[in-house]
């Protein structure tokens, strides 16, 4: 299996608001930069989004060091809360929505695809990959060609009452 060392972070200018993401992956001598912005979406959605198109792109099962400065994604994934949401329909331990479920899906999608093993970093701090992600997703969020996150959108709806 390949080995990967992956860094991820997410951005938004207010929240919910404009946002992106950044990711750097990193193989042998081979370094990738990943980033992408959404035009109305939260800094968790894009956490989120970093995490799953790092792992998307890759094309073969590897064994992935994942780093990520977001408590909301390491805690989910290594507590086994997001697998527990899955398992309950999307619904926490209190019976209340799971936030954000499109994302968790794709994301336990493809966490089953490799080997990974998650790392929490301190964000804003001395781990220059994470400041760069920073960079990177920051960027993002003001690019002329934002994207919109379709699953926000639509969870924005389901809470307004108007589907």
């Amino acid at each position: 299996m390949s080995q990967v060392i992956i860094y991820t972070d997410g951005a938004c200018s207010g929240n919910p608001g404009p946002g992106g993401y950044g990711a750097i992956l990193q193989s042998g001598k081979h370094s990738r930069e990943l980033s992408q912005g959404y035009r109305r979406t939260t800094n968790n959605r894009m956490e989120l989004m970093a995490v799953i198109a790092s792992l998307h792109i890759l094309t073969r099962a590897c064994e992935v060091t994942l780093y990520s400065d977001s408590r909301y994604v390491v805690d989910a994934i290594e507590k086994g809360w997001a697998k527990s949401w899955k398992a309950r329909g999307w619904k926490k331990a209190d019976k209340q929505p799971a936030m954000n479920a499109d994302l968790w899906a794709l994301a336990l999608e493809q966490l089953g695809k490799h080997k990974v093993k998650l790392v929490w970093v301190k964000g804003h701090a001395s781990n220059p990959n994470n400041n760069r992600c920073d960079e990177i997703a920051v960027a993002a969020t003001k690019s002329t060609s934002l994207l919109v996150d379709e699953g926000y959108e639509t969870a924005k709806e389901i809470t307004a009452g108007l589907l």
